[in-house]
């Protein structure tokens, strides 16, 4: 499986800002930093403000700061939210498969579906940037430097 460029962003915005501390960056700093169009960094940074996972706030002294829920936020439900809860396989697309009224694969990429956002459910934020990959982010230089962030 693999994920949205925007689950992939969401996911990378919300480690970054778990590391933070007291640096509050702007949504353009974070785009400039993973080196990722604004527009999009923008869109990503706010469905995570709808979710309560993070603030962004304006102003002098403003920027991105994770909040509690999105310390414990569920990866998988993240992963869910951003994903979607589409299958797989496009079974029914504009041009349906002939086997779609009998087919026992599309049941079986579901449940392998399931298993992956299950395997990431129990992992909160915080969990995935423990050591050693809290102190690696912390390492990893910021914008204007040149160099990319995870």
């Amino acid at each position: 499986m693999r994920l949205l460029r925007s689950t992939d962003l969401a996911l990378r915005v919300l480690m970054r800002l778990a590391v933070a501390g007291e640096n509050t960056p702007t949504t353009r700093e974070v785009a400039a930093a993973m080196a990722v169009p604004y527009t999009h960094a923008a869109k990503v940074v706010a469905e995570l403000q709808h979710l309560g996972l993070l603030e962004a706030r304006r102003g002098r002294g403003g920027g991105l700061a994770l909040t509690g829920k999105g310390r414990t936020a569920s990866v998988g439900g993240i992963v869910r939210t951003f994903e979607g809860d589409g299958d797989v396989v496009d079974c029914e697309g504009s041009t349906p498969c002939p086997l779609n009224s009998a087919c026992r694969l599309r049941g079986a990429l579901r449940r392998a579906q399931e298993a992956f956002y299950a395997s990431l459910d129990p992992l909160t934020v915080s969990d995935i940037v423990a050591e050693p990959t809290g102190p690696l982010l912390l390492g990893i230089p910021g914008p204007g430097s040149g160099a990319h962030t995870p």
